[in-house]
């Protein structure tokens, strides 16, 4: 098994290379080791996803729960894993710092703050304590003995504030902060992102999978994108599946989903192998 240090050398090696690079999102140990099966270099959180396992809404659970479940995550999987932590559960910059060194801990790697105040009224942080809030987080982060890749979102798009202006300075402000990686979830539009690169002079994450036309691997890469995730959308995936069985099940009193699901022998012999290496 790969040491933590072993894990943040291996992550930061993926952000300094050549091209994108997907980091898929699964919701619980299960998911996480699949896509480690399926061969992916890297994992990151979501924090939806693991909502919805635990029957709640996004953003409510809390930080103890949180950082149990990326725990379990990155004990689970001989991967890096970069944990989705919200606002850092907290408004303060303070909150933010406690709550990466705390996920430090835990065994990430790697990890993301947002800009978001979870209030629908007031949906984002004023930028100038926005900026804090990222700055205190990557001194925490910077600190550690290992390379700790600190990602900071802006989330105007996804609480439709579609202002492209105010979302690069935002991300401009939290690279002077000191964040490794710029996110704003929620861009689909191949224009916005190619400005938003050149924007910057950090590696930036998009959100993929949104939109009319969702954008592949090779043209967000052309763009100059570095890191590709989906959010909760493999989750939904998941449950999308499990409701129209279930669906079928109540409405027609028929079973046909079973011929598409997953095969049983399959999973055990993919699991059986994660349990051998320990």
């Amino acid at each position: 098994m790969l040491t933590q240090s072993d894990k943040a050398r291996t992550f930061r090696a993926l952000h300094e290379r050549k091209g994108a690079f997907i980091i898929p999102n699964p919701s619980d140990v299960g998911t996480a080791r699949l896509l480690a099966h399926l061969g992916f270099e890297a994992l990151a959180t979501t924090s939806a996803g693991y909502a919805f396992t635990a029957g709640k809404p996004d953003h409510g659970v809390t930080r103890n729960n949180m950082l149990e479940h990326v725990a379990s995550i990155a004990a689970g999987v001989d991967l890096p894993v970069s944990g989705d932590l919200e606002n850092g559960f907290g408004d303060s910059p303070q909150d933010a710092a406690q709550t990466i060194l705390m996920a430090s801990s835990s065994g990430l790697v790697g990890a993301s703050i947002e800009d978001s105040t979870n209030r629908s009224g007031d949906p984002i942080y004023e930028i100038g304590l926005a900026a804090d809030r990222i700055r205190a987080a990557a001194e925490a982060a910077h600190s550690l003995p290992f390379p700790f890749i600190l990602t900071a979102r802006a989330e105007n798009y996804l609480h439709g504030r579609n202002d492209l202006a105010d979302t690069i300075k935002r991300l401009q402000a939290y690279q002077d902060a000191g964040a490794n990686v710029l996110y704003a979830p929620g861009l689909t539009r191949k224009e916005d992102i190619e400005t938003v690169v050149r924007s910057v002079d950090r590696p930036v994450n998009v959100l993929a999978g949104l939109g009319d036309a969702p954008l592949d691997l090779a043209t967000l890469s052309a763009l100059g994108v570095k890191r590709i995730s989906v959010g909760g959308a493999l989750s939904r995936a998941a449950l999308g599946a499990f409701l129209r069985a279930a669906h079928e099940m109540r409405d027609n009193g028929t079973f046909t989903f079973a011929k598409d699901a997953a095969s049983g022998r399959e999973l055990n012999i993919i699991f059986a192998r994660f349990e051998d290496r320990r």
